[in-house]
């Protein structure tokens, strides 16, 4: 199992998680989170003082998936998430030891 880590632009999270949806993607958390990679934030005016908004804020999308859909996973991302403008996101793939479903105590690939 892996799990897929998505960061993306808030606006396109209903599209992201209808493309997860589509290739079989059951369940998936979603976190408000801020920061910034190679746009360095920008700058706005506010009251006619400038000033610099360092993170930027950012969707964090989190699936567990079996290794046969990673690889569907990851274009459904991408496929969905690319505006084709700077600050589009990144995709974090790492490898799921185990999983336990909390309420049956299933394990492995049926608590996914």
């Amino acid at each position: 199992m892996k799990k897929v880590e998505a960061i993306i632009k808030p606006f396109k999270l209903d599209e992201v998680r209808e493309a997860l949806s589509e290739i079989g993607v059951t369940g998936l958390t979603v976190t408000e989170v801020k920061g910034f990679g190679r746009q360095k934030g920008h700058t706005e005016l506010y009251r006619g003082a400038e000033y610099v908004v360092d993170f930027l804020p950012k969707v964090k999308v989190e699936v567990i998936v079996s290794d046969t859909l990673v690889e569907r996973a990851i274009e459904a991302v991408i496929k969905a998430a690319r505006t084709g403008k700077i600050g589009d996101g990144k995709i974090f793939v790492t490898t799921v030891e185990q999983v336990v479903r909390i309420r049956t105590g299933e394990s492995g690939e049926a608590a996914v």
